[in-house]
């Protein structure tokens, strides 16, 4: 968790709820002119991005002794949340060709790979692989003439998924480091994009819709699962980091999401709502295609 100013504090009963949870016992002491206190601090995408990082690098380490998910708002998915988010969102086909710490490492709302309609010899690249579930997946759908690429910006997804890979024994595909708002390939280089509940967590869309945009060749596919906010999402809940690393503050509404990929030359576009994974917001399945 970004380290949190600790000037200019506030009332002890706003400290009660302004600090994040994973620092609270630190940041939100008695008050002080050194209490930690958050509130009304306005957060860069830098500030995000970081945030962002630690909670799924957390995540990673965590995967590999019990159950996990950032989306599901604490580091381990809950019963009542395992119905929303994580591997159980997999069919049990998928899941029994996955190594056990790809499955608990599962953070997303959805499952990309089965909508995808992935074909032999296709290049895939996933936005925020993670442990490599969807990667791994891809990566047997288009066969060993195909190719599946998965970027993460966490080191240790990165090591957990390059793992993973390795236990399931499967060869065509690579892990790249790097951000969803730079991505480290060509344009025109790849056929289909997924992503798996990633999207919402960035502090800048429209570029990474640019860049998706960028990466795919004419006539290739965009098509992931996120998250979509109500219209009449609070600005409480907005401004809630719990809910922002939860996958649910950062999310797009359907307008806005639309409105972003049209602005970045996407074409045929489709969202289909699949479950509510908040009171305010629902994951979808979001699928475009660029022009031919």
């Amino acid at each position: 968790m970004a380290e949190l100013e600790k000037t200019d504090c506030c009332a002890p009963e706003t400290q009660a709820t302004c600090c994040e949870p994973e620092t609270k016992s630190e940041c939100c002491g008695d008050a002080g002119s050194d209490c930690g206190c958050s509130a009304g601090k306005e957060r860069t995408g830098s500030d995000l991005k970081e945030i962002v990082r630690e909670r799924y690098a957390a995540a990673a380490v965590d995967a590999g002794s019990r159950d996990a998910s950032c989306c599901a708002n604490d580091a381990v998915i809950t019963e009542e949340q395992r119905a929303v988010f994580g591997s159980n969102l997999y069919g049990d086909a998928d899941r029994s060709e996955l190594p056990e710490a790809a499955q608990l490492a599962s953070l997303g709302c959805g499952n990309p790979t089965a909508v995808a309609d992935l074909r032999e010899g296709q290049t895939v690249l996933d936005l925020g692989s993670g442990g490599g579930i969807d990667v791994l997946l891809s990566a047997r759908r288009v066969g060993p003439t195909g190719k599946a690429f998965g970027l993460d910006m966490t080191d240790e997804m990165l090591e957990l998924a390059r793992s993973n890979q390795r236990e399931a024994g499967v060869e065509n595909v690579e892990f790249l480091k790097g951000e969803i708002e730079s991505i480290p390939l060509p344009d025109d280089s790849i056929d289909v994009l997924i992503s798996n509940c990633v999207i919402n967590l960035s502090g800048d869309k429209p570029k990474v819709l640019r860049e998706a945009a960028r990466v795919l060749r004419p006539g290739g596919r965009f098509a992931v699962s996120d998250v979509i906010a109500d219209p009449d999402m609070t600005e409480e809940t907005r401004e809630d980091m719990k809910q922002w690393t939860g996958c649910i503050a950062g999310a797009l509404t359907r307008d806005e999401f639309e409105a972003g990929l049209l602005a970045a030359g996407f074409e045929d576009i489709q969202i289909e709502e699949t479950h509510r994974v908040h009171d305010q917001a629902s994951s979808a399945i979001v699928r475009a295609t660029m022009p031919s």
